[in-house]
Formats: structure tokens, C-alpha cells, sequence
């Protein structure tokens, strides 16, 4: 039985649509909420612990290590549409075969990076142009996460797979739980025995790999709609996996090198100084966009499986929920950014002076306007996705991710530093403006008719 005490057919078909969103969306915004939190509490304990020049070193390393799980989300993403739509369309023998071979792609696939990412270390932080002590810091941080990547990039998978099968609170609590032991080892490794910064990493990845065992569990032992079966790879299935994850496996790869390229430009216009505060930004946002993605990403195994199901006008009434809660949400995050800048950059930088407070403050307040239109988007492009549309949730996703930020590098540069923190909000304006042309050209298709499978 699943822990919702109902099974994912009653859940996603019957279920009213707002009681749904509450079911499904909270507890799915607090999961995520709670398993990114741990990285911003890596960003708070290395700034609170080991000074300026390592949280400015994290800073620089952390594009390398979101793209060391970018594979495994693809993967873990690409796999939950169709395994949602199957299940929708009651294929579950062929569910649980592309749940099967998802897991074994993304353990090999977490062999391979790992080992790149573990040898290219140092180059690349050379390439970014950091030496010395900041640059030492960056490789050591980078390659805890490259030698551990095999037993933890299956993490956001995991979850992804735990909420088709309706163990939604499950997967809240074991985010809550894996963020707290993350958090507790962080501090007994930085705060207690005074270790370096490779041992904030080993903390993050410990607390992930517990939580890796404890998702697994339940599907090992058949208690789950999803259960492991004998895996048959052919050509389709690959095809179709890749496809459906690459709209998030292309937001996060285009988005990491957008992130190098402005660390690039940071090091030489304002050098550790100008990078820690486009860290403070980059941390803030990581506790926004992990509520954003449980609104939005939380539903879509339920839109999925209405899409497959043929029930479209639920489909319509869940994402009207998403759409709404993704922008009170977002006005939120605003009114908190332009009130509290100098408590934000102060929990991450403890020793901050004038210059650096005055940087930060403006930085933070630009930025806050980025959510004006940001969640448009967002929502846009995880209902493309949702519903298997690929490719304009892909012209989204490297868009906002690349296309855009490159262009208005460029565009805002005799700004320097303050064209770089216009770039968010601009980008997210034209992405806005982007996602309504697809929604307004895909108008007739999300409104067809209920039909009986």
C-alpha cells in the first residue's frame, strides 16, 4: 500500500485537481526545498568556517558539480515522463522495464563522469583562470563529488520515481532527513575537527548516498507501483528517455557553462570578490528554484498521467494550479530580496566590508526583478515536458540557459559588473516573452477534448 493510502491511479485520475496540487505540489516544494537545502548550508558553513577565498572557491567549482549530475538527470527526468505517460495508459510492464534500464544508465553513466571530471579537475579550474590557493580549494571540492558521483547522481531520480508511485511524503521526509545529515556531518567535519573544504564536500555526498539507500528500499521490496524486472535495452527506449530529459539535461549543461563564462568575466573585472557575490546570488536562487521546480515539476507525473489517460481538461485545471502558485510564490521572493539584501549577504559572507555589502546589496536588488517573469517560464516549460513536447521545452530550457544570458553578455557589456546583474532579469523577460509564443502556437492541441483510452 502506498503511504498516500490510495494508489497512483486514484491519486492522478480521481483526485480533484486543487486537492491534487496540494498533495502533490507542497510537500513536492518542501522536498525540494529540503534537498537543495544542503548546498546552500555547504555555501553558509565553508563562508562561516574557512573564510572568503573557499566560498569564493566553491562558487567556482559548483558549475562542475551540478554538471556531474546532469547526465544522471537526464536520465532520471527523460525516463519518469514515459514511465508516467505508460502507466497512464496501464503499460506497466513497460513502465517498469524503462524504470529498470533508467537506473542501470545512470549508475554507469556516474563511472564515466566521475572518473573525467576527477582527471580534468585541475585543468579546468586553470582554464578559469584561478591560481593558487583559490584554485587548490575549487579542485579539492570538485573531485570529492567526481569519486563519489557512481553512488549519488541517482539521487534526484530516485526521487522522481518515488513521488509516480504516490510516495510523495516519503520522498519529502527522506529530503528532509538527507539535508539534516548533510547539515550535521557538515558540522561536525567543518565546525568540530576543523577539516578543509574537501570534507564539506564528502559531508553532502555522505548524506546523499544514505538517502539513495533509503529510496531504493521500497522497490526493492515490491511495495511500489514501479518494481525492478529483467532489463531490455533496444533503440526506442533510448530514444525516448533522451529526448524527454533533454530539456533539463540542456538547462543544466547550457546553464553551467552561462555560469563559467560570467566566472570567467568575474575573476578579471572584480576577482574573488565579484564571484563571491555572484555566489550570493547563485545561493539564493538555489533555495527559489527548488521550491519553483516541487510547484511546477512535483505535478508531472500527474499531468503525464492524465495526458496518457486522454484527460485533458484535468491536464488544464492541474496546470492552471501551477501556473497561479508558481507567480504569488515568485512575488514573494521579491518583496524578500528588496527588504533583507544585507542579511543574505551577510549569512554567507560573515566578515563582509563596505565594498563588498555595497556590491552585494545592489546585486541582490537588480536581481530580485528577475522573478517578475521568471516563473512564467518555468511553468511553461515544465508542462512541455510534462506532457512529452520535447522540443519547445528544449528551445526554453538552452534559451534561458544559454542563448539569452551569452547574447546580453554581450549587449550589456560596457556595464560591466552591473550589466551582468541586469543580464538575469533581461533574460528572463525574453524568456517569458518566448513562452508565451509556444503556449499561444500550441493552443488547439492542449485543448482538445477528453478522450477514453
Amino acid at each position: 500500500m502506498l503511504d498516500e493510502d490510495m494508489n497512483s491511479n486514484a491519486l492522478f485520475l480521481k483526485t480533484r485537481p486543487l486537492k491534487l496540487f496540494f498533495l502533490a505540489s507542497i510537500p513536492g516544494a518542501i522536498s525540494m526545498l529540503a534537498s537543495a537545502l544542503y548546498q546552500t548550508i555547504d555555501g553558509v558553513f565553508i563562508g562561516q568556517y574557512l573564510g572568503k577565498t573557499a566560498f569564493a572557491a566553491l562558487n567556482l567549482a559548483m558549475p562542475f558539480v551540478i554538471i556531474n549530475f546532469s547526465l544522471a538527470d537526464l536520465i532520471g527526468v527523460g525516463s519518469s515522463v514515459p514511465i508516467s505517460i505508460s502507466l497512464g495508459k496501464k503499460e506497466n510492464k513497460e513502465a517498469n522495464n524503462i524504470f529498470t534500464c533508467a537506473c542501470i544508465m545512470v549508475v554507469v553513466a556516474g563511472i564515466f563522469i566521475g572518473v573525467a571530471l576527477y582527471a580534468a579537475a585541475p585543468l579546468l579550474i586553470r582554464l578559469m583562470g584561478a591560481e593558487g590557493a583559490f584554485a587548490k580549494l575549487a579542485v579539492q571540492y570538485i573531485r570529492v563529488y567526481a569519486i563519489c558521483s557512481p553512488v549519488t547522481t541517482i539521487t534526484f531520480a530516485a526521487d522522481n520515481y518515488l513521488r509516480i508511485c504516490g510516495y510523495i511524503r516519503t520522498s519529502m521526509f527522506l529530503n528532509i532527513f538527507v539535508s539534516a545529515l548533510s547539515a550535521g556531518l557538515e558540522f561536525l567535519f567543518l565546525g568540530v575537527l576543523r577539516l578543509g573544504i574537501w570534507a564539506a564536500a564528502l559531508a553532502t555526498c555522505s548524506g546523499m548516498f544514505a538517502g539513495v539507500v533509503l529510496a531504493f528500499l521500497p522497490f526493492f521490496f515490491k511495495k511500489t507501483t514501479l518494481c525492478f524486472c529483467r532489463p531490455r535495452f533496444h533503440l526506442r527506449l533510448l530514444r525516448q528517455i533522451v529526448v524527454c530529459g533533454s530539456p533539463n539535461f540542456l538547462n543544466n549543461l547550457a546553464g553551467r557553462i552561462t555560469s563559467i563564462l560570467i566566472n570567467i568575466i568575474l575573476v578579471r573585472l572584480g576577482g574573488e570578490t565579484a564571484v563571491s557575490v555572484y555566489g550570493i546570488l547563485m545561493f539564493a536562487d538555489g533555495v527559489v528554484h527548488p521550491i519553483l521546480y516541487g510547484l511546477c515539476d512535483s505535478l508531472q507525473p500527474a499531468v503525464g498521467y492524465n495526458w496518457g489517460a486522454g484527460k485533458f481538461s484535468r491536464v488544464r485545471a492541474i496546470e492552471k494550479c501551477c501556473f497561479a502558485a508558481s507567480g504569488i510564490f515568485s512575488a514573494v521572493v521579491i518583496l524578500v530580496l528588496q527588504l533583507f539584501p544585507e542579511t543574505i549577504t551577510k549569512l554567507f559572507v560573515t566578515e563582509a566590508g563596505p565594498e563588498v555589502l555595497q556590491l552585494s546589496v545592489g546585486a541582490i536588488r537588480l536581481f530580485s526583478i528577475t522573478y517578475l517573469t521568471r516563473w512564467f517560464s518555468f511553468a511553461t516549460q515544465s508542462y512541455m515536458l510534462a506532457i512529452g513536447k520535447s522540443v519547445p521545452a528544449s528551445l526554453i530550457s538552452v534559451s534561458t540557459a544559454l542563448i539569452f544570458p551569452v547574447i546580453l553578455l554581450a549587449a550589456l557589456w560596457p556595464l560591466e559588473l552591473l550589466g551582468i546583474w541586469l543580464n538575469f532579469a533581461a533574460t528572463a523577460l525574453l524568456a517569458a516573452i518566448l513562452a508565451f509564443i509556444i503556449l499561444w502556437k500550441l493552443r488547439k492541441e492542449w485543448m482538445r477534448p477528453d478522450i477514453e483510452i
